[in-house]
């Protein structure tokens, strides 16, 4: 049954042609049913907006006064919070506790999420989660100037991933390689380092699991992040005879070049932040990278979400030297090498198994120990003080010749 006008959305709105990821307006129904209003909703797509028609509508200027009112408060309120972030820090350094606690900022933001929607805000979850995670990285510089280091150069996906994460209230240490940036971690250089671990069109990153291996830190936390590429140049589309990009960008979107720049010579770079450096500099010359590189770069977008298989996302690790207590909602991240008899790979799996503990990811590496001889990482979805991974850790480790728990940490509910 078509829902009636002044509903929860107004039924004019919809049909007016708003944008909620539907078809244009000639090939949309012209009266949207209960389902799909319900659809909507459920997804997030938009909220109670819809104008009761019973009441007059406030002017624009009362609107923008009621707004400013409100901007004073959440100010005020900021401060406030901002002198308890203080105290905190104060605390935090007597007792040597440190800046950055996983387990917390997931209990704030999970938090906010559900009073959020418990104050029925339009706001998507999204939306909240990104507005504290700014401000906890403001509270980070408060407490204690954070450190975090990731893969270079200025404007990578990973200084996009580090931003997302942290927020852009801390510093950011971009340097050459992903094994600096776990280097610089061990070495006390930087409080954290955010590593890409594994994406999911192109799989696990090989780089970081050697990196891991050969220095002393801790996994604490993990964040999604949506791969975003675009094009950017300062040409016309025709005018481009080039196009800059590292090879892994190329192959999430070289249909979509075929297609729309059939003529264009694609060329490796370094990085996407290399490439949009080169697209500047030289006439005629495009790269593929995230808009964020563009912006750092003041180069513009001239085609956004170019990459052939959409929802790309990376899976980054946020590595330290301390461990995560339990949350209820963890992943241990470990590694194993294993005897040399028929069966050993499937025994150690089955010690998880029998424990009811699912295994969400596993990879093999050579140990570089002899020729043929490999090691195994695996992620299991329990934290390393659960009981009933304390038991599977002891029956997998008669198994292995040696098995290393790389840590335990708050399982990432959103893509940022």
């Amino acid at each position: 049954m078509p829902i009636e006008v002044g509903a929860r959305v107004s039924q004019h709105r919809l049909n007016r042609g708003f944008n909620f990821g539907f078809p244009p307006r000639a090939n949309r129904p012209r009266a949207w049913s209960e389902k799909q209003i319900d659809f909507l909703h459920e997804h997030s797509v938009v909220t109670d907006l819809a104008p009761d028609p019973s009441r007059s509508p406030k002017s624009l200027e009362t609107l923008r006064g009621e707004i400013d009112a409100v901007d004073a408060e959440l100010v005020g309120l900021l401060a406030k919070r901002g002198n308890l972030v203080v105290e905190v820090g104060v605390a935090k350094r007597s007792g040597v506790a440190p800046i950055y606690v996983p387990s917390r900022e997931r209990a704030v933001i999970e938090r906010a999420v559900s009073r959020s929607h418990a104050a029925s805000s339009p706001l998507a979850d999204r939306t909240i989660e990104a507005v504290f995670r700014e401000i906890m990285s403001g509270s980070f510089a408060l407490e204690r100037p954070l450190r975090v280091g990731c893969l270079g150069p200025t404007g990578s996906f990973s200084h996009l991933a580090v931003v997302r994460h942290f927020g852009s209230s801390i510093e950011i240490a971009c340097v050459p390689t992903i094994p600096d940036v776990v280097i610089e971690v061990a070495a006390g250089r930087c409080d954290h380092g955010l590593v890409p671990y594994e994406n999911s069109s192109m799989g696990s990153i090989l780089e970081t699991l050697d990196a891991l291996l050969a220095h002393p830190v801790s996994i604490r936390a993990e964040a999604l992040v949506a791969v975003r590429l675009a094009l950017l140049s300062n040409a016309a589309p025709d005018a481009i005879r080039r196009i800059y990009s590292k090879p892994q960008a190329f192959g999430q979107c070289r249909k979509w070049c075929a297609r729309v720049l059939p003529n264009a010579e694609l060329v490796p770079e370094s990085s996407t932040s290399a490439a949009v450096v080169r697209a500047n500099e030289e006439e005629g010359s495009a790269a593929i990278a995230s808009s964020f590189a563009g912006e750092l770069h003041g180069v513009p977008v001239l085609f956004d979400g170019i990459e052939d298989r959409a929802g790309n996302t990376t899976r980054f690790l946020v590595i330290g030297r301390e461990s995560v207590a339990p949350t209820g909602n963890d992943k241990t991240t470990l590694w194993f090498t294993l005897a040399d008899r028929a069966g050993a790979l499937v025994d150690v799996l089955d010690s998880f198994r029998q424990e009811g503990i699912n295994l969400s990811h596993i990879e093999k590496r050579p140990s570089g120990d002899a020729h043929w001889d490999y090691l195994f990482f695996i992620d299991a979805l329990a934290h390393e003080k659960d009981a009933a991974m304390q038991r599977a850790l002891v029956q997998a480790r008669t198994h292995c010749t040696r098995l290393e728990v790389l840590g335990s940490y708050p399982r990432a509910e959103r893509v940022l």
